[in-house]
């Protein structure tokens, strides 16, 4: 998964304000106590990254 469906789907789900805060600020324990965007900078795949946020927060199927 690229960058860009990555985000196209964060914003889809959350809205584009929110996603953006979601990323910066929630930590999860499926990314090692990270938030979105320290899992991505630390190299995270973002095909992994979405999956864990798909978990965490119950996207819906369609978005998976």
């Amino acid at each position: 998964m690229r960058l860009t469906e990555f985000w196209r789907r964060m914003y889809e789900h959350f809205g584009e304000a929110y996603a953006e805060s979601f990323a910066q600020d929630h930590v999860m324990s499926g990314l090692g106590g990270r938030t979105v965007r320290q899992a991505l900078d630390g190299g995270w795949e973002a095909k992994d990254v979405w999956r864990v946020v798909c978990q965490d927060q119950g996207v819906a199927a369609r978005l998976r």
